[in-house]
């Protein structure tokens, strides 16, 4: 396997490829990535469980595409069903370990799944998601506060939500 950050930047640059024209998945994607990685390092995680996250943050929305040509809908149970598929084929041709590319599946299959958070690679997920898509969204003071509540588990992802949205 390569190294670990050239992989990560390589599989950036194929996402913007794959999201050609669309500039507001980019950026989420990107925007995502950023906080991952950073509530990552500052929660201390170790070098392959940092990449997988890093990995899945980038490809978390990679089925929103492919479920919209077939459903015409892009709802989070589609994209659960139709990432898993495109990310390990992605993350093959990057030559990623297998042990990454199948935990990176199972992320892009359960992002949008709350329940039974197993792993520090998938709370840091869900949880700088939620901090772009409240934003993106413009979400209200109490649903971010009751997000907040319930969703956010790391000290750096609770500090990170408290101070953006001012809770």
């Amino acid at each position: 396997m390569q190294n670990t950050n050239h992989l990560i930047a390589l599989l950036h640059e194929q996402m913007f490829t794959y999201e050609r024209g669309n500039p507001e998945r980019i950026a989420h994607l990107t925007k995502v990535h950023d906080y991952a990685r950073t509530i990552g390092l500052l929660e201390g995680l170790d070098e392959e469980t940092l990449a997988t996250l890093e990995a899945a943050t980038l490809v978390h929305d990679i089925g929103i595409k492919v479920s919209l040509e077939k459903y015409g809908n892009s709802r989070g149970d589609l994209q659960e069903k139709e990432g898993p598929p495109l990310a390990r084929d992605l993350l093959t041709k990057l030559d990623f370990s297998s042990p990454i590319i199948e935990r990176v599946a199972f992320l892009v299959g359960h992002h949008h799944t709350y329940t039974n958070i197993e792993g520090i690679d998938y709370q840091i997920l869900v949880e700088s998601d939620f901090l772009v898509n409240l934003q993106e969204k413009k979400t209200g003071v109490e649903a971010i506060r009751k997000v907040y509540e319930e969703i956010f588990k790391t000290k750096s992802g609770k500090q990170f939500c408290g101070e953006m949205f001012g809770i």
